[in-house]
């Protein structure tokens, strides 16, 4: 279980496998069933976890009760509330498995050990982190830019396999759109292709 995320650590930067005995002892794994809640609203998140197997999505409630997701993830990423887990404040996500789910998680105690105790681990976060933003403000900018066909396109370029592995209504959530407006997307392309 500990291969991926030891190559994910690996690209990062140069471990002595001291280094890394340090990070897999203090990694906690989790085994979770899928449409399980690991965050909610309210809540403070206690963990980072890197995902070894499985599917995740975060999302929000908006006003009027409908939920708006934020993010899929899938393995070799990491999943949790950031401004949650770092300043100890109620989160406004929740995090839920869309499959049965591998994780390897660190909680605040034991990242702080980590990082007295190997600092250079400082630029694996840091490089996940930028990675994350990076991620966000594509979507960001395509959110505001594109129609909703070229997000939709952009999307299945950008996430062919999480394309096959969740709900339609949970894309069209993830785009901006209705259930039923994303089918009239699909079906607009269909045509265009026949």
């Amino acid at each position: 279980m500990f291969t991926t995320i030891n190559d994910y650590v690996n690209r990062c930067g140069v471990f002595s496998p001291e280094d890394m005995a340090v990070f897999n002892d203090l990694l906690k794994p989790k085994s979770i069933k899928k449409k399980q809640l690991l965050l909610r609203e309210g809540e403070i998140c206690n963990f980072e976890a890197y995902i070894a197997s499985g599917c995740l999505r975060t999302f929000y409630i908006d006003e009027n009760g409908s939920e708006v997701i934020l993010q899929f993830s899938v393995e070799d990423w990491w999943v949790s509330d950031i401004g949650s887990f770092h300043d100890r404040t109620p989160s406004l996500l929740y995090i839920e498995t869309i499959e049965d789910s591998e994780l390897l998680t660190l909680n605040p105690t034991s990242k702080e050990e980590l990082l007295a105790r190997v600092p250079q681990f400082e630029r694996v976060f840091r490089l996940m982190i930028q990675r994350h933003l990076s991620a966000v403000e594509r979507r960001l900018i395509r959110t505001i830019a594109k129609t909703a066909e070229e997000r939709y396109v952009e999307f299945i370029k950008q996430y062919p396999k999480i394309a096959l592995r969740v709900p339609q209504h949970y894309i069209a959530s993830y785009l901006g759109m209705t259930p039923e407006f994303l089918s009239k997307v699909r079906r607009r392309m269909a045509t265009r292709r026949d």
